[in-house]
């Protein structure tokens, strides 16, 4: 029996966003219970038992609507071409929704849910998770505190050296998997660019798939200018045998660079959840802190050393659950999961056809 103040959550797929992000950061907001889990794999069912001995499983989506009473929310981390119908078929039964970036494969859809969603007068959200890496709040912070003066350009890469296809829906081809690292690594740059510098008036991209026997894109670029004035400069990569700057943001007084990525994701893949980890949740090294300064190379010591704001994945649930009980608008809206995607599909179409796209 769960506690009757606990919001029972219905969790819609068990692969790696569900059991490595969804499940545990459920599990870890006070008032959410994860109660029920879409699977019809017995190696998953036997994981997430492991870890979740009450939970119960089902074989489909369509086996919690017939039970959309005994549930308070639903999380839909299923592949990206499931996001779409699942989330139509959860509101239609009176559920509030969390789906998994990206919300869909084009902004029209992504309005057409969020209309539903109002329609219906429940909340849908979407799992933006990389708002809270660490490095990300503490740009936020620089940037707010006036530290790097008027911003000019920022840099942004999610980049890894992946030389061999792994294969999945992930990178497949097929433009109705909405696989390729655009729409996966480039939901997350793209939507820090735009809470961080406001909606993009062009975009400018390249788009290319470097590796043998890949068939969606590998290696991407976009330049975004926004409507301040701010150049956006997007990478995301599977193929980069040297990897750059997290972050590089210049300002007219003083420059941030930032390398290595959040440790939480790599936290939560080994097991680590935020209510046991040793040493404070989301904290790194002082030898990875980012640098503050103007003229020299941060490689040789220039500038002055930031230290770097621990990461809080938790928050968004934490912020779920309050929306859920007071009607507080959610921490990342589906509105604003279509002006990410306007960029996405924008960025497309410059890469298709080598010309800038005017929003």
């Amino acid at each position: 029996m769960t506690d009757l103040q606990d919001l029972r959550v219905g969790l819609v797929g068990y692969g790696l966003a569900g059991s490595v992000f969804h499940a545990p950061l459920i599990a870890a907001t006070e008032g959410l219970v994860l109660d029920t889990v879409v699977t019809s794999n017995p190696e998953r069912q036997e994981q997430a038992r492991s870890e979740f001995p009450d939970v119960r499983f089902v074989d489909s989506p369509d086996d919690l609507w017939q039970h959309a009473d005994d549930l308070d929310l639903i999380v839909i981390a299923s592949p990206n071409k499931t996001h779409v119908p699942v989330a139509t078929a959860a509101l239609k039964a009176g559920l509030p929704v969390v789906v998994d970036k990206p919300i869909a494969g084009t902004a029209a859809e992504a309005r057409d849910l969020a209309a539903l969603a109002e329609e219906k007068n429940l909340l849908l959200s979407v799992f933006q998770n990389r708002r809270w890496d660490n490095d990300f709040l503490t740009l936020q912070a620089l940037i707010a505190d006036g530290e790097l003066g008027e911003i000019q350009r920022f840099e942004s890469r999610f980049e890894r050296w992946r030389p061999q296809p792994k294969g999945g829906w992930r990178e497949s081809g097929d433009p109705s998997e909405i696989g390729g690292l655009l729409y996966d690594l480039g939901s997350h740059v793209v939507d820090q660019a735009l809470v961080l510098f406001g909606p993009a008036v062009s975009v400018y991209a390249e788009s290319d798939v470097r590796r043998p026997g890949a068939h969606a894109d590998d290696d991407t670029f976009i330049a975004i200018t926004h409507e301040g004035g701010v150049r956006s400069h997007l990478y995301v990569s599977a193929t980069t045998a040297q990897l750059g700057p997290r972050f590089r943001v210049l300002g007219s007084s003083a420059g941030y660079v930032k390398y290595g990525l959040d440790p939480q994701e790599q936290a939560l893949r080994d097991g680590k959840r935020p209510a046991t980890a040793e040493g404070g949740w989301g904290e790194e090294a002082e030898s990875l802190w980012g640098r503050v300064g103007s003229g020299e190379s941060p490689l040789t010591g220039g500038g002055r050393p930031v230290r770097t704001l621990p990461g809080d994945y938790p928050a968004y649930y934490a912020g779920i659950a309050e929306s859920l009980r007071t009607g507080a608008n959610p921490p990342v809206s589906a509105h604003e999961a279509a002006a990410a995607l306007d960029v996405l599909e924008a960025a497309r179409r410059s890469a298709a056809e080598g010309i800038t796209v005017q929003l």
